[in-house]
């Protein structure tokens, strides 16, 4: 087994990796939290596969588990479900002294987070990450949200969890589409990173390399995003680089209603924004082709027609990068050597242009 230690100012949490901790989640959690009442959420996709052994191993463990499931996808990401699942928590009885699982990926960790943060002000929160994206970025640094109309993540906070379990065999049951999508974190972290890891994306070809890597690209992101997190843990520096891709993203994955997958956006970003800051010279030339290989090679998109469109720009004001009508933009000075570029909203319509 391998672990990331994720120390801040107010906790100190690990991150496990291992293929073997789907059959030991009881006895891991046995060594951070007491017996108590736990609220196992997860969704409709996750939950007919794992939902029932999990419950299983925890009640064997002597805790007393609510099952919660919600629809699958971001729709589930909405202040009515945190509602509905607060509601459902203290119709049984929860109290400060129990706890939330989110056993899914990037949308129940997000969804699990603010349940958790919210409930009596605060409960224990574990995350048992089930997808690639999950493994690899949104289940460790404690950064949750859900969606408020057309708005991305607009409602949320900073809530560190007390565990994160991430168990690669989780991803033997994702479809193809639903593992490539987390693929585009990778690739995200491993060019803000450089180096080892950046020369290791680039030798995934096809979505059998990714399964077969999965355990060393989550190891190799968790690190990283660890590192950064731990010297900026509310996002007021350096924490902001893992926003690359994702301005732009996030306008185009509101855009696509359910079309696009939020790492599939993030590609989509990623390719947009390289391509303007290469034409501006902020970014080397060629490293937007050396970051599109990385994506087509296993069958990410990187262009869309909703870049530059009227609602594409109307969502970039309600980005949280935006400060005062001034987004930072996210660019690569070169591989492994990020930067914050300012950029008027005004100015953006212009910036897009090809």
């Amino acid at each position: 087994m391998s672990q990331v230690i994720v120390e801040l100012a107010t906790k100190t949490y690990e991150v496990k990796i291992d293929k073997q901790l789907h059959k030991h989640i009881g006895e891991e959690l046995s060594q951070v939290w007491s017996k108590r009442k736990i609220a196992l959420l997860t969704d409709s996709n996750v939950g007919p596969v794992y939902l029932s052994d999990t419950e299983m191993q925890l009640r064997s463990a002597g805790y007393e588990v609510l099952p919660l499931t919600v629809p699958a996808g971001e729709s589930s990401k909405s202040l009515p479900v945190v509602g509905e699942l607060i509601s459902k928590m203290a119709s049984a009885g929860f109290t400060r002294g129990d706890g939330v699982i989110a056993l899914g990926g990037g949308v129940i960790g997000d969804l699990g987070g603010v349940v958790a943060s919210l409930y009596m002000r605060g409960i224990a929160f574990v995350q048992i990450a089930t997808s690639l994206t999950a493994q690899v970025d949104s289940s460790v640094g404690g950064k949750t949200a859900v969606n408020l109309g057309d708005t991305k993540n607009i409602v949320g906070s900073f809530y560190q969890p007390d565990l994160v379990l991430v168990d690669t065999t989780y991803l033997d049951t994702l479809s193809d589409r639903d593992l490539v999508e987390g693929y585009g974190e990778v690739v995200k972290t491993s060019a803000l990173t450089g180096g080892d890891f950046y020369q290791l994306t680039g030798t995934i070809k096809s979505v059998s390399d990714i399964r077969g890597q999965a355990q060393t690209l989550s190891e190799r992101a968790i690190t990283y995003k660890a590192s950064v997190v731990m010297a900026d843990e509310k996002e007021s520096g350096q924490r902001q680089f893992l926003n690359f891709g994702h301005t732009l993203g996030h306008a185009i994955e509101l855009l696509a209603h359910g079309q696009l997958r939020h790492g599939e956006a993030v590609a989509i970003g990623m390719i947009a924004i390289s391509q303007r800051f290469e034409r501006d010279g902020i970014t080397p030339s060629g490293m937007t082709d050396s970051l599109r290989d990385r994506l087509t090679a296993v069958g990410l998109p990187t262009t869309s027609p909703l870049i530059g469109t009227p609602n594409f720009f109307k969502h970039l004001v309600n980005d949280k990068k935006n400060h005062g009508g001034v987004l930072n933009l996210v660019a690569l000075a070169k591989i492994g050597e990020p930067i914050i570029v300012k950029k008027n909203i005004a100015d953006m319509p212009a910036f897009m242009e090809n």
